[in-house]
Parts: C-alpha cells; sequence; structure tokens
C-alpha cells in the first residue's frame, strides 16, 4: 500500500513591471501508516522562492528540482514506475534535491522561442546517509523545442563528502567527484509523446542496499529510457516504456545490470481531477550472485492507483 496525499502551494506577485517574486511549497502526508507510527516518514518534496526579472530570466533558491532533471522528466512519465535508472531524490542533483541556487532563462532572453537554458550550484549537504550527502557543485542544462519536437542536455559535477570517499567498498565508487552527462529527444504534438534519454554517471547512482539497509554508489554507469505513449480523445492514454542502467567496474563482480525491464500501462482521465491508472513492471534481471549480494530486485510488479487532483 502506497497511499499517500499531497498539498501544495504556488504563487507569484507582480512586484513592478519587470519584477515577479514566485515560490512553492509541497508536501507529502503517508496515508499507509498506523496512527502510532505517526508522520516519520511524510517529507517536504518542494521548497523555495525567488525572483523573475522580465526577459533576463529567474533566480530562486531552496528545495528544488536539480537541472539533470530537466532531460531525465523527459522520460519520467510513466502511470507509475519509470525514472528510475539515475535520476533519483536526494542524489546529487538529478531530482528533487536541497539547497540548490537556480538561474533559469526562457526563449534565450526573449529573443528565441523554444530556447532555454538553467544554470544551479548546490551546497554541501553532509547527511547521515552517505548515499544521499553531496558536497558543492554545479549543474548546466539547455533544451530546444519547436513544434513539439524537442533537444536537449544537461551537464553537472560535485565534490563528494569525506564520508562518500570513506564509505569505498567492493560496491562503493570511492571517487573524489561525482558526475553525470545526459541527452535527450523527444516528440510532443497530435496526441502523441516519445521520448529517449541517454546518460552517463560518475560516483553518483545509487543501487541495491548494504546490511545496513543504505544503498550502494555505483563507479559509473551508463543509462538509457525510452517511452512512447498517445492521448485518446476519451480519456484512455496507454504507455510503453523500456529503461536500462548498466553499473560499470562494480568491484569483483565487474559490469553488471543495474536496472532492466519493460513497462506497460495506461491511465484513464474521467476528468480533470480524477484518474486510474494500471502499470506493469516486467523485470528483465535475473536472480545472480550480484543481485543477492546488492539486494538487486529482479521481481515482476503490477501497480493500480486512483488519484484524485484539485
Amino acid at each position: 500500500d502506497k497511499t499517500y496525499a499531497r498539498l501544495g502551494f504556488k504563487g507569484e506577485t507582480q512586484i513592478n513591471d519587470q519584477l515577479t517574486g514566485f515560490g512553492q511549497w509541497e508536501y507529502e502526508f503517508k496515508g499507509n501508516r498506523t496512527e502510532s507510527q505517526g508522520a516519520d516518514k511524510d517529507k517536504t518534496r518542494l521548497a523555495f522562492a525567488g525572483l523573475k526579472f522580465a526577459d533576463y530570466g529567474s533566480f530562486d533558491y531552496g528545495r528544488n528540482y536539480g537541472v539533470a532533471y530537466d532531460i531525465g522528466a523527459w522520460t519520467d512519465v510513466l502511470p507509475e514506475f519509470g525514472g528510475d535508472t539515475w535520476t533519483q531524490t536526494d542524489v546529487f542533483m538529478t531530482g528533487r534535491t536541497t539547497g540548490v541556487a537556480t538561474y533559469r532563462n526562457t526563449d534565450f532572453f526573449g529573443l528565441v522561442e523554444g530556447l532555454n537554458f538553467a544554470a544551479q550550484y548546490q551546497g554541501k549537504n553532509d547527511r547521515d546517509g552517505a548515499y544521499e550527502s553531496n558536497g558543492d557543485g554545479f549543474g548546466l542544462s539547455a533544451t530546444y523545442e519547436y513544434e513539439g519536437f524537442g533537444v536537449g542536455a544537461a551537464y553537472a559535477k560535485s565534490d563528494r563528502t569525506n564520508n562518500q570517499v570513506k564509505a569505498a567498498s567492493n560496491l562503493n565508487a570511492a571517487g573524489k567527484n561525482a558526475e553525470v552527462w545526459a541527452a535527450g529527444l523527444k516528440y510532443d504534438a497530435n496526441n502523441i509523446y516519445l521520448a529517449t534519454t541517454y546518460s552517463e554517471t560518475l560516483n553518483m547512482t545509487t543501487f541495491g542496499e548494504d546490511a545496513a539497509g543504505d544503498a550502494f554508489i555505483a563507479n559509473k554507469t551508463q543509462n538509457f529510457e525510452a517511452v512512447a505513449q498517445y492521448q485518446f480523445d476519451f480519456g484512455l492514454r496507454p504507455s510503453i516504456a523500456y529503461l536500462k542502467s548498466k553499473g560499470k567496474n562494480l568491484g569483483t563482480y565487474g559490469d553488471q545490470d543495474l536496472v532492466e525491464y519493460i513497462d506497460v500501462g495506461a491511465t484513464y482521465y474521467f476528468n480533470k481531477n480524477m484518474s486510474t491508472f494500471v502499470d506493469y513492471k516486467i523485470n528483465l534481471l535475473d536472480d545472480s550472485d550480484f543481485t543477492k549480494a546488492a539486494k538487486v530486485s529482479t521481481d515482476n510488479i503490477v501497480a493500480v492507483g486512483l488519484n484524485y487532483q484539485f
């Protein structure tokens, strides 16, 4: 059971004819906990505020999406699963993360429609769990969209914390820096959505679980995601996707597949507020000494859900 409720606020205020203030906050309340367990799994997903300077771009700070997710978001559109080969929450600038200062520019200073870019700085976050920590880092992204077609790329590099470097083991990366680069293509028009991304990470991507319940960090990964969807006029949106992440130089295990599955699903929209979905993850990984040692899942999973948005 993964029942939850999310509450968020988003707003902006016109300060003058050139300057606009904005902010967003989003919180998730777990609905699958007993009352005695309280709210220990509830979490703040987003919390940031900023200023927009007309065509000169915007600047914000807080808990927000890392700029590498500007590309990862293109394939993170499945009904339940997906977006899990390299975009991960609180793993550097690949997903939702903390302490990021972000500059974004839309339509290239108002000169080129569809050409957007962003620059981001993330301050050090030294947490108890090495897999959720990060050192100082920066990231860049650029996308161009025209008549439904889109192309984009992103790059980010960060220092790793002392705890991350010292946690080096047979399956844990030992490098002093974490890096990611990603490129993507998409088509979104005429009720058709097609997208694919390719990325490589270094000393960054988490996988599996050790004896203490913490995730391992791969030395290097090569990641591919592709998704196709069609929106019928009567509300049905079927979806199919393929995702794969290959881990490189994983100690004595060498190169291993960390993620590989086919996803088949569909969402049905009753109206703008109510929808239901089914999503089937066909895992292509087989049991092996590696999957058992790293606790990498090889199970097929089916998910069903009902959403109400207001």
